[in-house]
């Protein structure tokens, strides 16, 4: 069970596959953040806004869990307008 309420009918191969690997991260809480967002938005981001969210998901879990928590600072390269779209949309306040 993914937790998921979007269907991917509708959705272009590749927002299918991204929103799948959202919410199978291996770390629940990261299923939980990067699923909900893509619930809510994988249908209407932009290509470059894909390949975005396509290089964060190939970070860590626990890297991403720490930098969107602000128990670590986020790195320059990952801290992009994205990502704080990302973070807003979570209610976080990463450093």
């Amino acid at each position: 069970m993914s937790g998921t309420t979007l269907s991917s009918e509708g959705l272009d191969v590749r927002r299918r596959r991204t929103h799948f690997r959202c919410w199978h991260r291996g770390m629940r809480e990261m299923d939980l953040i990067l699923g909900r967002f893509a619930d809510a938005h994988i249908a209407d981001l932009s290509d470059s806004e894909l390949d975005i969210l396509e290089a964060l998901m190939e970070e860590q879990d626990r890297d991403l869990l720490i930098w969107l928590t602000g128990e670590a600072p986020t790195p320059d390269d990952v801290n992009t307008a994205f990502f704080q779209k990302l973070a807003a949309f979570t209610g976080a306040s990463p450093r």
